[in-house]
This record gives structure tokens, sequence and C-alpha cells, in this order.
């Protein structure tokens, strides 16, 4: 961890208690990073506490006969866990409020990465001072976030902040999983999980997850290497994910059964893995449609000419590619991907 410059006796502890004031619950998170994420997990906290007592409320309002006074044995129970669980996250919060949050459960991890003669002030400090600089990274959900500064890898869930130090960390690509549509887009995209694990045996592991498109700049701000054991292939642009998904649509496709004496060449677009799909239209009655029928014989392999595919698409549309026409590269006959057969 960078060492924090010293300050007077007695200064940190003022510092703090002049900003931790409970009249401004939740402060800016670019301003005080680390005081907004502790007062945003008590808040979070005291109101899911709050929503089994605000239901049955509810039920109340919409049906008093039924639910005051004349509730069975277990409506009964309902009612006396929903009334304590505010009482005890209340009483919770008072017990993390004491000595300016101190036992509060982020103040107890950053505790873990404080230096002998410092304290987790100092730590959250360090970490507000980077969390406030343009060149961190930053990706993530509000509920699943993961920042990356020059010292700090934080990830931030609902209740909690998970802690690392750059310096102590060994990463790791554990899994990866691609999805077909993502909520931003209707591209496909890989996500991939890396476990993070410190050599401080205070800091419990945990796994940040990502887009792949990302895993670059990832990798660009952090000091140490990524490992790979699951061997995973990682697609850091759009052009490789769309070649995924278009496989994996062609696999589905019904196959073309090559003539008895006719022999497979090598790919002429990288004269390395054997032509392996023939053009035939499929998606539409012959005289039907944009496609037309394709006469070449096989003479391209399935990734190349899914590299073909991708690099005639409207690169500012990605949305539209798979249902996209595109010419056959070598007679210009249009196709779709419902059109790409793999030989047999």
């Amino acid at each position: 961890m960078q060492e924090c410059q010293p300050r007077p006796a007695g200064s940190e502890e003022e510092i703090f208690a002049s900003t931790w004031k409970t009249d401004d619950v939740l402060q800016r998170e670019d301003l005080t990073f680390v005081e907004y994420h502790i007062k945003r997990t008590t808040v979070t906290l005291l109101v899911h506490s709050a929503l089994p007592l605000g239901y049955y409320a509810g039920l109340c309002i919409a049906a008093p006969e039924k639910y005051l006074g004349t509730a069975g044995t277990g409506w009964h129970l309902y009612l006396a866990v929903s009334v304590a669980l505010p009482l005890l996250s209340s009483l919770l919060t008072l017990h993390w409020s004491r000595s300016g949050w101190a036992k509060h459960p982020i103040a107890r991890k950053l505790a873990s990465h404080a230096l002998p003669q410092s304290s987790w002030r100092a730590v959250a400090s360090s970490i507000d001072t980077e969390f406030r600089r343009i060149d961190k990274f930053a990706t993530g959900t509000s509920g699943a976030r993961v920042i990356v500064t020059d010292t700090w890898i934080v990830k931030v869930s609902t209740y909690s902040l998970h802690v690392a130090q750059q310096q102590d960390v060994h990463l790791t690509v554990v899994d990866s999983k691609q999805h077909e549509l993502s909520p931003d887009s209707s591209t496909p995209v890989q996500i991939l999980t890396i476990a993070v694990a410190s050599i401080n045996q205070n800091v419990k592991p945990f796994d940040i997850r990502l887009n792949s498109t990302e895993y670059g700049e990832l990798r660009e701000k952090l000091h140490a290497p990524i490992r790979n054991a699951a061997n995973v292939v990682i697609h850091q642009t759009l052009s490789d994910l769309f070649l995924e998904a278009f496989k994996s649509h062609v696999e589905i496709n019904q196959p073309y059964l090559l003539p008895s004496g006719q022999e497979l060449e090598p790919c002429i677009g990288c004269m390395q893995a054997s032509a392996n799909v023939k053009l035939v239209k499929r998606c539409q009655a012959e005289a039907e449609g944009e496609c037309q029928q394709c006469y070449c014989r096989p003479m391209w392999c399935l990734t190349c000419m899914g590299k073909w595919f991708a690099s005639r698409q409207d690169q500012q549309r990605p949305e539209t590619w798979l249902a996209s026409t595109v010419p056959c590269p070598t007679c210009r006959a249009k196709f779709c991907i419902l059109d790409v057969c793999v030989v047999h």
C-alpha cells in the first residue's frame, strides 16, 4: 500500500468527525467513496429489514378483517419477526456507528490493510483519493461494480465492499459464460469470472465479473498478471464475440452432404484448415427473398466464412449482423446465416 503522509496527533479523528455527520446520510460517492458506501450499506440494511413489516402493513390495509386480530398463529409469528428485524438492524446500526463507524464491517475490512502505526481511516483516505482520479478502471452495475485504481481492487456489493491491495493479490480467470443477449444490446457477450486472492490472510478471496471486451483495459490497470487456470478463450473484440455466435448458429443448420468422390481442399482464406462449409439457399424458397443460390464448391472454413460475414457488416449497428445478408466471397451470390452449411 502506498504509505500515507503523517498527520499531527488527533487531526485524523477531527477530520473524519467533521465529515461523518448524520444529517447528510449519503454524500457524493466521488468525494468520500468509503464513507458513502458505509452509509449506503447501512441504509440498505435498514430499509430491507423493514420490508416484511411493510408487507404485513399493506395486507392489513387491504384486508383488515383478516389480518388484524383474527390472523392465525403463522401470521402472528410473521408479525413478530417483522417487528424484530427493524429493531435488530437499528441496534446493529447503533453498534456500528460507535467510535466513528470503526465497528462497521467495511471499516474492519479496511483495518486489515492498515499499517501498524495507522488505522482504517488512512486506508479509506487512500481509496478516496485514488477513486477521484480519472484514470481508474470501473465497470459493472450499481450492485456489482468493480473498481481498480493504482493501489486497490474494490468490488461493490449490495451490503458490503470487498477490498484487496494490488501488490498482494493473485488473479485467476476461473470461468466464462457466453450470453446471446445482454441487457444493454442485442449482441452476444462473454462474461468472465476472475478470482481475487490476497496473500493477506485477513482478506477473504472474492470474485469479480466483467465483459470480455473490458479485459484488455483491466489488464492495463493491473500490476500483476492474470492467470488463465480454466484455459478460457477470451474474446476481447466484438468480432470475436460475433464469430462464436456465428459458429453456434451454423452448427444447428442442416449439414451439406459432400458428394462421393469429391475431396475437400484447404481453405483459400487461411490455407491451414480444410474447407468445411458450403453455401446452400435454405432460408426461403428458390425464387423468394434476397438470398441467392451459390454454386461454388466448398472453398472456405467456418472460421474464415464467419470473419468474412462480420467484415461486411455495418460496424455501427452490431445488433443487425446476425439477420443481414452478405455476398459470397467468390461468386458474390447473396446469402444469410441460415444458408451456411457445415460439410459432412
